[in-house]
Parts: C-alpha cells; structure tokens; sequence
C-alpha cells in the first residue's frame, strides 16, 4: 500500500475509534509526522493520563505501552510490533532485580522508566532521564538508594548529586556503542559543532560533551543555543524533530563502533513502521494487557515520580 493511503487510512481509523497515536523521539520520521504527540518518556506518560481517548496507540517499545497501560486501565493500549522489546529493559530481569533488591531491604529502589512492569511493581520510585536529578535531590541525602538498571545514568546521577547510589549493572546497547575516537575525529573536522550527549552513555562521551541531557533537553539546548551545528550522541531519531524545529542548523549523528554506518539507531524502536501502525488501528491489536495486581503495584512509583516532576515543573 503507498504511504500516502496508509496515512489516509490511519487518519480516518483514528477519528473513527478515538484513538490518540503517541510517539517517541526515536520513532521514524514517518511516524512522527503522523503521531497526535511526540515526546519523551516522561512526556508520555503524562500524555496518558491526561488523554480523553478511548484508544491509545504506543509507537515506541514495549515498556513504553505498559507505562501507559498502567496509568490508563480502562483504556485499550496498543503498540504497532508487540515485539518491539528494549535492551536496556532487558538487561534487568525481573526474577534477578528481585534477589538484589532483597539483599539490601534498607535501600529505597530507584528504577528508570525502561523497565518492565515487573521491575516497576519492585520498585519505590520511577525516574526518567529528564527527572532523575530532581528525584533523586528531592530524598534525604543519608538515604540508601538503589538505582537500576542503566548504570550509565546512575553513575552520572551519582555525580552530579553527590549520592553514592548502588547501580544495578544494565545498560542500553544503543548509547553503550558510540566511538569515542570516531567522535573525537567528527571533533576535529566540526571544531565549530557542540556535542550533545544522552547520560545513557558511556562516562567517556559524557566528560567531553557540551550538554548532558534527556531526549526533549537536547532538543530545548539545540533550540535555545546560539551554536548552529551539533554533533548528537543519542538514537538517530531524534534528528527529525531537532531539524524540524532548527531548519536553519546542522545535525551531525555521533556513529557507533565497529559500524560503517555514519548514524546509530534502534533495531527495536525501528520496528514500528506505518504499515503496522494502519493493521494496528484496524484490527485492535497487539494490545497490551497487564494484570491488575501488578499493575496496582507499578502504578505507585510512576505516580510518585509524576508528583515529584509537578513540583519541579517538569
């Protein structure tokens, strides 16, 4: 089916079925362009508290459709490709974070949002790279935290707050593959390019970059800079929105290693394409389904983050 009939028939199933079509940064263009709202995972999240529609529609990864699943369970909750996973989630399987969390019973745990439901329900607090300063400064600083699963971020995180965290040892296979030295080369070529970095990353990309930063910080510091060239170390993706906003500036995607690839990208966020998105809304399905047990208990961290990003105006 051309493009131009899958956007067609997206456009008349939505309004048919009052469906809201969420995104995330990392999602194809395609998807953007189409998508009711594009944004982070925290912005996502509060979407899916706030929406009046009877359908949402995830296109991003599987823990993404469980968050909102989990704030909205009355409503239908489906993602394009139920097998659009994360590494990072993966990386931190529930059965394990258990057994670890239960070794140290005095710790408050701190999960980043890419978790499974499972690992949320385990959890005393949800963060997302947008707010995880501010919840991590809002607990007493004598307080033993947990934090899981991105070990990048919590050592960042770690450092910028003073705390001494215990990290849970996950990463994202995404952030974990850009090339320092292929990096310092683009450097050396754009000597007039600031370095945009996701914490996901490793320390090393993280100690030389100009601006540290969720998905949606380094859109705003790519916006707001005076700068009109930038070398972005995060998931390709996010270049459509950052070029859209900034015609006029020059977006240079960090390259990961062992790849002659010149940009680095999701195999999992791929995964949703426009033709699974129409087959999505059309047949109501995949849907995703958390047991309510469970979701009673991942629902009171999110909750609290959301509640602790109010007060911060996040």
């Amino acid at each position: 089916m051309e493009k131009k009939d899958l956007i067609e028939r997206i456009n008349n199933l939505r309004k048919e079925k009052n469906a809201i079509i969420l995104a995330h940064y990392y999602q194809d263009a395609d998807i953007q362009n189409i998508a009711d709202y594009v944004g982070d995972s925290l912005a996502l999240a509060q979407w899916a508290t706030k929406t009046t529609a009877d359908i949402i529609v995830l296109c991003g990864v599987h823990f993404m459709g469980e968050t909102a699943k989990i704030l909205s369970p009355t409503k239908k909750v489906l993602i394009p490709d139920v097998d659009a996973s994360c590494s990072l989630a993966e990386s931190c399987p529930a059965d394990e974070f258990e057994k670890f969390t239960k070794s140290y019973p005095d710790h408050t745990v701190v999960s980043y949002v890419n978790t499974t439901a499972a690992v949320k329900a385990l959890t005393d607090i949800v963060v997302t790279s947008t707010n995880a300063k501010h919840v991590i400064d809002s607990l007493p600083q004598d307080e033993k935290i947990i934090f899981g699963p991105d070990k990048n971020l919590g050592d960042y995180i770690n450092k910028q707050t003073g705390r001494n965290m215990l990290l849970w040892d996950g990463a994202c296979h995404v952030h974990e593959q850009f090339s320092l030295e292929k990096i310092l080369e683009l450097q050396a070529d754009h000597p007039d390019a600031l370095l945009l970095a996701h914490p996901e990353c490793r320390k090393y990309i993280l100690e030389i970059a100009d601006h540290v930063g969720s998905t949606s910080s380094i859109i705003k510091f790519a916006t707001e800079s005076d700068n009109n060239k930038f070398i972005v170390a995060t998931e390709a993706g996010i270049l459509h929105q950052m070029r859209m906003d900034n015609p006029d500036k020059e977006f240079i995607p960090a390259p990961p290693e062992d790849s002659t690839c010149a940009c680095n990208d999701c195999f999992y966020m791929k995964m949703n394409t426009l033709e699974k998105l129409y087959l999505c809304l059309k047949n109501e399905t995949p849907e995703i389904v958390v047991d309510e047990e469970l979701r009673v208990k991942a629902v009171r961290p999110i909750e609290k983050m959301l509640e602790i990003s109010a007060k911060h105006g996040l």
